[in-house]
């Protein structure tokens, strides 16, 4: 794990630091992975190693309020916080080349206005199970969202192992519903528990302060890759093909799975992670 101070202002007194890690060799492409709300850095335990066999060269960050990056003390995140963190990371690290982003639901949401503000210093997409309206939410949680204050107290005052239990919950139904390569082992459920229990309770205000993209989308016109799950029951999973046919240049994928495909289906949704950034490699060659 690595901390970077930043030296630029922020929404806050003292500029946060942003904990991270990478692997891989130093000369190979860089690539950003980003996880989704009340998530960390270990979303991507399964792809982050063989992005570095492969030769790239892979970050993996928490996002503002999330893993053992700062939290804050604020009963309502904003998106603009988060977003600023995330940007201030990157420029930071003074890429030699503009690297790929890999982002997931909220991350996923991170990536797609980086990637609409700051065309030329990216490479390539790849949105799992993107955030990037509102309106993908079901009525119930945007309902939730609208209560930041309820949220964090809820949050707060919730035991871990209620969070692991919910989990499993959901976990088993998907199992029942779809087969076993639905379902999440034992080592991801008790890393999500753990990264929502250690979440700060105000970030689960952020879905409330997103701003709907969809206009923007025709603007992102570097080589993207859109997976999801066929069972994302957290996201519609509707919202992804029209989020597809927005962009000039991408192409997307429905996995066998839930909300977090590069979780639940790591073997099928790494081959295909890899075989894109082969391709977007040989055509800069």
């Amino acid at each position: 794990m690595k901390n970077i101070r930043l030296v630029r202002g922020t929404p806050f007194e003292v500029p946060p630091q942003v904990n991270f890690m990478e692997q891989g060799p130093s000369g190979g492409a860089p690539v950003i992975l980003v996880h989704g709300l009340a998530a960390s850095l270990h979303d991507w335990d399964f792809l982050l190693p063989e992005l570095a066999a492969a030769g790239y060269h892979a970050y993996a960050l928490d996002l503002l309020g999330h893993g053992e990056s700062p939290k804050p003390d604020s009963r309502s995140y904003k998106t603009k916080w988060v977003y600023k963190h995330f940007v201030q990371w990157i420029d930071a690290l003074q890429f030699p080349e503009p690297p790929i982003l890999i982002g997931h639901s909220l991350g996923g949401y991170m990536c797609l206005r980086y990637a609409i503000r700051n065309p030329e210093k990216i490479r390539a997409l790849v949105l799992t199970s993107p955030f990037y309206k509102l309106d993908q939410l079901p009525a119930l949680l945007r309902r939730t969202y609208r209560r930041p204050t309820l949220n964090a107290i809820v949050v707060e005052r919730t035991p871990e192992w209620i969070f692991r239990w919910i989990i499993d919950l959901t976990n088993a139904a998907l199992g029942r519903s779809g087969g076993s390569d639905l379902t999440l082992s034992d080592s991801v459920r008790f890393q999500t528990a753990l990264d929502y229990k250690r979440t700060a309770p105000g970030a689960f205000n952020i879905p409330n302060t997103v701003r709907d993209l969809t206009s923007d989308l025709p603007r992102v016109t570097k080589p993207t890759l859109v997976l999801w799950g066929d069972r994302d029951q957290t996201l519609a999973p509707i919202s992804f093909p029209n989020l597809v046919r927005a962009m000039p240049n991408a192409r997307g994928q429905a996995l066998s799975g839930g909300h977090v495909p590069h979780q639940s289906n790591p073997k099928e949704y790494n081959r295909l992670v890899l075989e894109f950034l082969h391709e977007v490699k040989s055509k800069k060659q």
